[in-house]
């Protein structure tokens, strides 16, 4: 019953973008750029709108099942929208294909450091990638922020898996809001 529902609303395109634009909404919370001086950049919401997206993939994956459905046309969906954020700021068919490819090489592959940390439950692993990543470190000294953020990515990781396919799949999904430290040391 719940693939029938899904292939009657996949023709639509309405459930996608709806969980689409809670992972944007998500990635773009002020608090993030605000107590956790996430950089407001053009690489910055990059990297935050994976994080998130990643979240929401990793949730459909253990679900399985039409949740594998959902996550191909939700990351054909991201994709998508990147394209046309390329050419909304003037880069040419050309350009655009040669960003979009290091950005889906870049997507995947943070994707895939963020699980294995989760999966590790190692928080210090996590907030290294992190700082990588997020914050242009290039040592592997810890940063607050980047620990403060892991926290935050975790305490989402965890409210993700209470969601069931039915929300994904009803249109009910709502992106947890996770806690987001305000202790952190802007020095």
């Amino acid at each position: 019953m719940i693939l029938a529902q899904w292939r009657a609303r996949r023709a639509s395109k309405t459930l996608i973008e709806q969980i689409r634009d809670e992972i944007v909404a998500a990635a773009r919370r002020p608090e993030l750029y605000e107590a956790l001086a996430a950089p407001d950049r053009m690489d910055g919401r990059f990297e935050l709108l994976t994080l998130h997206a990643g979240l929401v993939l990793r949730r459909l994956a253990a679900l399985g099942g039409v949740a594998d459905a959902i996550a191909q046309d939700l990351v054909d969906s991201l994709f998508t929208h990147f394209d046309d954020t390329l050419r909304e700021m003037g880069f040419s068919d050309v350009g655009v294909a040669k960003r979009l490819k290091t950005m889906g090489s870049a997507f995947y592959g943070r994707n895939a450091a963020y699980a294995a940390a989760l999966d590790d439950s190692s928080h210090a692993e996590l907030a290294t990638a992190l700082a990588r990543n997020v914050y242009g470190a290039t040592g592997s000294e810890a940063d607050p922020k980047a620990e403060a953020l892991s926290h935050y990515i975790v305490s989402l990781d965890v409210a993700l898996t209470a969601i069931p396919i039915e929300d994904f799949t009803a249109g009910r999904f709502r992106f947890p809001l996770g806690s987001i430290a305000a202790r952190v040391s802007h020095d």
